[in-house]
């Protein structure tokens, strides 16, 4: 047995260091190949560590909640192989860690080869054991590591869109051209994650066992009587799923409850691996483990029905949280009363940026209120037209079109505060930002240059980022370069609001509920669909009276919808 190091992987452009949140295994413990073995949460997202190889764990080097530098030593195992097969190795981060082992003569082929052979390194009996050996890791897991075997697949050859760099199940079809393209391979994996599609509706049960095993539990269960979409819902077993993903705060509950995670139905999945919840974790602990399938399906309607709600609750994206559209994030689910919640990672981040908006930014707020009949009608027509080329119109390209028509017309609300120069620099670009909330907080992924889109391109990418954003594989840069961001509180039941700006822009935009009110119309009161709204902004750069002109002129864009299409 020799010791091998392995260092914290680059966790993404920019990244010098992440904070451990859990350890997922024990010093002495063996692992495999590519098992999880750690979640670092970066500012960014929470990032999960596989193995770099087969092995026992012999020290772990830091602590839970300690903070890593990139490149750090992090783990050291014990593996099999040579002392002097150790001297002058690359470090395991950053090379094949089962080189050592490749100068042994196995007389059957092991896990460990068969794992390497995806990436392009195999030996097979009776062909030379000097075959060359990939200089750099492919991070997979085992199940999208089968996959590529299937489709014929060399991983090596495949770029990963996973964190750190990791191949996802989508990545190898997309590279086998079996979903047409990256996108469609990627939107594939959302709805696999979701339990919804693009357009909102439940998809039909098409989850196939996958062995033999699970074929005959399949069987049992229709004998038996049990709904056949319930036997589909329910995730891989312990003894047919090669890992579990869960939240850490999850992972407590389940240690707490004496619970295997493994043998967890799970109601969710995320990168087409089994994701266990609290719920999951609570109602296996009390007995009920056939519920995650009626909740897997009843989590996908109500999603469904979120996204195809009545005007008050379209004020945002299709397919966005709280901010930007849908159902409100789920952060607070794992949150108990009486505990004491670490402060760090995204939120933390999230904090201290508006803070300093806050301490920087003197903030002004506006609020106001139009009449959205023609609004919700043109949205009504528009959106039947739409849904036949397989796009969900909602209220806020609208929205967008809007504000970046009036942008143009008032450019102090499209601009930022040179402090180092005392420069106020106008932007010739309108780069919106859609805030969205997820369930490791806010995040404001960037439309750029939404002035030149249409609304059919508008309803497709702000769907697109909303959904990657809280799927958590939103790309840092797409989150950067805003200029004035829309933020909607409608969804949750919000009237009015003062947001906070998304420092260094000089203003925010808050949509608010679209519903029946009282309104007055040629003397007469009479019942009318409204939109009530707010902004906040910088009042270094924009006066009261600049953001008002600017709220009159979206109020009468929106108020007669029909001028947008003309931009």
């Amino acid at each position: 047995m020799v010791e091998r190091t392995f260092e914290l992987p680059d966790l993404g452009e920019g990244i010098a260091e992440g904070e451990l949140v859990s350890w997922l295994v024990d010093e002495g413990e063996s692992v495999v190949e590519d098992q999880v073995i750690a979640e670092v949460e970066t500012d960014k997202a929470l990032v999960e560590i596989p193995s770099p190889q087969e092995g026992t764990v012999a020290k772990l080097h830091y602590d839970e909640s300690e903070i890593v530098p990139v490149d750090a030593v992090f783990v050291t195992f014990d593996v099999a192989g040579d002392a002097e097969d150790a001297g002058g190795s690359e470090p395991a981060g950053t090379a094949d860690s089962t080189a050592s082992e490749a100068d042994a003569e196995p007389t059957e082929p092991s896990a460990t080869t068969e794992a390497e052979s995806s990436a392009g390194s195999e030996v097979r009996p009776g062909e030379s054991d000097d075959a060359p050996v990939p200089s750099g890791r492919v991070f997979a897991a085992p199940s999208t590591r089968s996959l590529a075997r299937e489709l014929g697949v060399d991983l090596a050859a495949v770029e990963g869109s996973g964190p750190g760099g990791r191949v996802t199940g989508a990545d190898v079809r997309a590279h086998a051209g079996d979903g047409g393209s990256p996108e469609a391979a990627v939107a594939t994996d959302a709805v696999a994650a979701t339990g919804a599609t693009a357009d909102g509706t439940e998809p039909a049960a098409t989850a196939a066992p996958a062995d033999a095993a699970a074929a005959e539990s399949t069987r049992s269960d229709e004998d038996s009587g049990a709904e056949p979409a319930a036997a589909a819902a329910v995730a891989p077993t312990a003894t047919d799923r090669d890992r579990t993903l869960a939240m850490p705060a999850t992972r407590r509950l389940g240690e707490e409850l004496g619970v295997d995670f493994d043998t967890v139905p799970a109601s969710e999945e995320r990168e087409g691996e089994p994701f266990v919840t609290p719920e999951d974790v609570e109602r296996f602990a009390a007995g009920d483990s056939a519920g995650a399938a009626v909740t897997s399906s009843e989590a996908a309607a109500a999603q469904s029905d979120a996204s195809t709600a009545a005007p008050s609750g379209e004020a945002g994206a299709a397919g966005a949280t709280a901010d930007a559209g849908g159902e409100p994030a789920v952060g607070d689910a794992e949150a108990r009363s009486g505990e004491r919640v670490p402060y760090r990672g995204v939120r933390r981040t999230i904090g201290e940026q508006m803070a300093e908006s806050k301490y920087t930014a003197p903030h002004v707020s506006h609020h106001d209120e139009f009449d959205a009949t023609e609004l919700v009608e043109l949205r009504t027509e528009l959106a039947a037209i739409a849904e036949d080329e397989g796009v969900k119109l909602t209220y806020l390209p609208l929205v967008v079109k809007a504000v970046t028509t009036a942008l143009q017309e008032h450019p102090y609300l499209n601009s930022s505060l040179d402090e180092e120069h005392e420069e106020i620099v106008l932007h010739d670009e309108y780069n919106v930002g859609i805030a969205v909330s997820t369930d490791a907080g806010l995040m404001v992924p960037v439309i750029d240059n939404a002035d030149e889109k249409g609304l059919k391109q508008l309803a497709d990418e702000i769907q697109d980022l909303a959904e990657r954003a809280r799927n958590r594989k939103i790309k840092p840069e797409e989150m950067r370069g805003g200029t004035f961001t829309i933020t909607n509180i409608g969804v949750i039941g919000g009237e009015f609001s003062s947001p906070i700006i998304n420092h260094p822009e000089a203003a925010i935009f808050a949509m608010g509920p679209i519903k029946e009110r009282p309104w007055v119309v040629d003397g007469d009161v009479v019942a009318r669909e409204t939109m009530r709204f707010s902004m906040s902004v910088d009042h270094r750069l924009v006066d009261g009276a600049d953001a008002a002109q600017f709220s009159n002129r979206v109020k009468e864009l929106l108020v007669e919808p029909s001028r947008l299409l003309l931009e």
